[in-house]
């Protein structure tokens, strides 16, 4: 009888070149080696997919939910040359119009009518309509990342991109952007309508940081937010990215340790302080403030091993070595909290897109008692990442009922310490990236 073990491995694993969410984190889009595929970020369904031959892609753009994408060759054998932007129409599946620059492409941001493109040390602006016209040019310091972030909300007007010195951000207002025009029956709520001109000549150079950026998000709205400083964590992180929630009154964070932050923007002591917060005034490092609620990717393993070793699970908040890469963006769902009789409230979540194909959506915890039970907000629909175990913390038997004043203090502070770590609850885990049936 041959009982060596035996472990299951992917012949063929997802991988995933890019991955990003439209303007309002309705749809969202993934390019692979097979060409690029358009997803409803929920609930998660595979909308279209458009496969190409002769090479790949490093990224597809959509331009809010029309049908038009913005694409960018990359990888070994790219379909397009690095220097190029072409406009794809999904309706009628061609290429409608392409953009030629004389050096690499290293990012794009659009909203309805505009078109930003970044390199190295410069920006360019693009009007889009029935044609498609050149109207400005800036010049940036060093920006290898190709940052640029652009306002999608109806009326916004606000691009921002690196400055000509480094750390800072420029302001560019462009013309108000034009609402989506409604389907179907009017709506039963007037229309917002647009903002009042600024009664001041508005800003246009933030002095962010002293280091060079390195992530650049903006909110949907027209309003400009003041620069931030947070921590994550007690180690050094690198943030790839930051997304406002619709109502700005919180924003995520996620970074390369496969870590999702959660920060409130409202004032209140929502987000976590340090105890010694009194000496901020001697001490400027005590004034920092943590995130409220977090999360960790929990690493995927790229196979399944059927030996005993390996079945017990890994806790998300767990040291892992292996972290993710990930996108988040933000949605309104039904709660899973709800009273029976009644229909469930919307609430705001957040979808977690890895590059390994994990799709995670993501609940805010509702309060203290709702930590314990993170598996109380529903059911996974496919098979489901490691979750942390909750065990019994043990007791130890003492010789005396008596505690020190001392000991009761560490107690305190260890209870503080267990009601500040919020976590996430993961809601529903399922998997992207593949339309061949095993996805």
């Amino acid at each position: 009888m041959n009982l060596a073990r035996h472990s299951i491995t992917a012949t063929n694993p997802i991988q995933i070149f890019d991955t990003r969410f439209e303007a309002d984190c309705q749809i969202f889009t993934t390019t692979t080696p097979a060409g690029f595929a358009v997803y409803q970020t929920w609930p998660l369904t595979l909308i279209r997919r458009r496969e190409f031959t002769g090479g790949t892609l490093a990224a597809a753009v959509p331009c809010h939910t029309s049908s038009l994408l913005f694409l960018l060759g990359g990888g070994r054998s790219p379909l397009y040359p690095p220097n190029k932007v072409v406009v794809w129409d999904d309706a009628a599946e061609e290429e409608v119009a392409e953009l030629e620059f004389r050096e690499r492409v290293r990012g794009l941001a659009c909203r309805r009518g505009w078109l930003a493109v970044s390199f190295r040390r410069r920006v360019v602006l693009f009007e889009v309509g029935e044609t498609i016209v050149r109207r400005n040019e800036f010049d940036t310091c060093d920006n290898p990342r190709g940052l640029l972030a652009m306002a999608t909300g109806a009326y916004s007007t606000l691009l921002a991109f690196p400055g000509r010195q480094m750390g800072h951000v420029q302001l560019v207002h462009l013309p108000p952007c034009i609402p989506p025009t409604p389907v179907g029956p009017p709506p039963s709520v007037l229309p917002s309508r647009p903002p009042p001109p600024p009664s001041k000549h508005p800003v246009s150079i933030i002095a962010a940081h002293e280091s060079s950026l390195n992530t650049l998000t903006v909110p949907q709205s027209v309003r400009i937010w003041d620069t931030l400083s947070g921590k994550l964590d007690t180690y050094k992180a690198e943030i790839y990215g930051v997304a406002f929630r619709p109502d700005e009154k919180e924003v995520c964070v996620w970074s390369d340790k496969g870590t999702v932050h959660v920060f409130s923007l409202m004032s209140g002591p929502c987000n976590r302080q340090s105890s010694l917060s009194p000496l901020a005034s001697l001490i400027p490092y005590f004034d920092s403030e943590w995130s409220y609620a977090q999360y960790r990717i929990p690493a995927q393993a790229s196979h399944i091993s059927l030996s005993s070793s390996t079945s017990s699970s890994r806790s998300p908040t767990a040291d892992v070595t292996d972290e993710e890469k990930c996108m988040v963006g933000w949605i309104e769902a039904p709660s899973d909290h709800n009273e029976p009789g009644r229909d469930p409230p919307m609430e705001y979540q957040l979808i977690a897109l890895t590059y390994s194909g994990g799709w995670y959506r993501l609940s805010l915890p509702l309060g203290t008692s709702n930590i314990s039970s993170p598996s109380a907000g529903g059911t996974p629909l496919s098979s489901s990442p490691p979750k942390a175990s909750s065990h019994p913390r043990p007791r130890t038997n003492s010789v005396s009922s008596i505690t020190s004043r001392t000991e009761k203090g560490k107690e305190k502070e260890r209870g503080r310490d267990r009601k500040d770590n919020r976590e996430l609850i993961l809601q529903e885990y399922r998997k992207y990236g593949r339309w061949d049936g095993w996805g």
